[in-house]
């Protein structure tokens, strides 16, 4: 259950509807997801979220279905059940085949396992992978 009240289009303030028309037009859709309704709370922040989300997963020297699975990866690492399902939906959208999302899958599990033995054994980091 959510803590606040999710901001549907008709009843938001012109602030939060300039920010959901951008959404809407941005990402080719009419859909605006929870998350954002959520963030309508409060416009400035829903703002400044959208367009700092907005500028990092554009196109850049990282395609956008690999700026999705290290979305994905993350949200893993954070348990955000919310941006997990999210982003395995934007990047199925983006392409993702269910072979990549297993091999995704199979990388996340050894990380937090190799993760996990490397901290509790307090390995130190070898010079060599230091930046110089």
């Amino acid at each position: 259950m959510p803590t606040v009240s999710l901001i549907e289009y008709e009843d938001a303030s012109p602030a939060v509807r300039e920010v959901y028309d951008d959404i809407r037009a941005t990402r080719k859709t009419t859909f605006i997801n929870n998350f954002w309704k959520a963030l309508a709370v409060n416009a400035a922040q829903l703002a400044r979220t959208w367009f700092a989300a907005k500028e990092v997963m554009a196109p850049g020297a990282l395609d956008p279905l690999t700026k999705e699975l290290i979305y994905i990866a993350v949200s893993v690492a954070n348990k955000c059940e919310y941006c997990i399902h999210s982003h395995t939906a934007a990047a199925r959208a983006k392409g993702m085949t269910d072979e990549q999302y297993g091999e995704l899958l199979a990388v996340i599990g050894m990380a937090h396992s190799t993760n996990g033995l490397v901290t509790s054994m307090q390995v130190p980091v070898d010079e060599v992978f230091k930046v110089k």
